[in-house]
């Protein structure tokens, strides 16, 4: 399910006009932190349905198409009609970390969620999925205010752009990288 809808709303954001999005991009940073995020929000016109295919054409205001497939997994379809409205709403962010001092597992984790439609309601879906990176601060180089950071399976070199964050760095820290993407997929039925 979390795939479907990621692939759906990529390929809405991606297919459809720029003035059918709108979103923002936000980005902070404190000692020894950073993040950044992203939203979008896109919506579409059900234009043809296939039930026989379960294809789905949308249209953005700009008069684009894009044709996508509902997998079995999408509950409520034959609820879809043509004229019915498609919102998508993503978000991603990446948060990074030093952890002073190490100490925590080398190595990734994920973690995913997704939900469906209630039986009988209008299709829509959610789903979200995070993933976390620690790796071991094992070089630095001051004239280039590179950081090595060894994980689990390889070996990365991270240019510090900020030569006080660079500061706060030294052998032995761990960093810790936080990716995190959800999307939310509704349909509204046509206005009367």
């Amino acid at each position: 399910m979390l795939k479907l809808i990621l692939a759906t709303t990529l390929t809405l954001s991606l297919a459809l006009p720029a003035a059918a999005q709108t979103g923002a991009v936000v980005a902070g940073q404190a000692p020894g932190a950073a993040a950044i995020a992203q939203t979008v929000q896109v919506t579409a016109t059900i234009t043809a349905i296939d039930a026989a295919t379960r294809s789905v054409t949308l249209k953005g205001p700009k008069g684009r198409e894009v044709t996508f497939v509902a997998g079995p997994e999408v509950r409520n379809f034959a609820q879809l009609k043509v004229g019915d409205q498609v919102e998508a709403q993503y978000v991603e962010s990446l948060a990074i970390e030093l952890k002073k001092g190490g100490g925590m597992a080398v190595g990734m984790t994920e973690q995913t969620a997704a939900t469906k439609a209630k039986e009988g309601g209008m299709p829509g879906a959610a789903g979200a999925r995070q993933v976390t990176l620690v790796g071991d601060v094992v070089e630095l180089d001051p004239a280039t205010q590179t950081v090595t950071v060894r994980g689990k399976e390889r070996t990365v070199d991270l240019k510090i752009r900020d030569p006080e964050q660079f500061k706060l760095v030294a052998k032995g820290d761990q960093i810790q990288a936080t990716y995190t993407e959800a999307v939310g997929l509704s349909v509204s039925p046509k206005a009367k």
